[in-house]
């Protein structure tokens, strides 16, 4: 599985959600709606989750092992690396 396609649209808002990305599986798949974040230690992805009846947030779409998170994550943050310099040289 290859990610063919990385798109970003920055927050302009204010917080601790600084981009939604959408990402695009061998030219054949698109998950939409991960989140780009900014914690304590950095910034992380969050999978397109929905609000389960007992108030909890639930995955809708997710990596199943915790090497595929980390590859997305990188290839992900690094698309948001690069528009945001894009944005800065304008």
């Amino acid at each position: 599985m290859q990610i063919t396609d990385v798109r970003v649209r920055k927050v302009a808002k204010e917080g601790k959600l600084k981009a939604v990305v959408s990402i695009t599986l061998d030219d054949e798949f698109v998950v939409h709606d991960i989140k780009v974040i900014e914690g304590e230690k950095g910034h992380f992805i969050a999978m397109p989750s929905k609000k389960a009846l007992d108030g909890e947030y639930r995955d809708i779409a997710h990596p199943i092992n915790s090497e595929t998170r980390e590859r997305i994550q990188s290839i992900i943050l690094a698309k948001y690396e690069e528009v945001l310099s894009e944005q800065s040289e304008e």
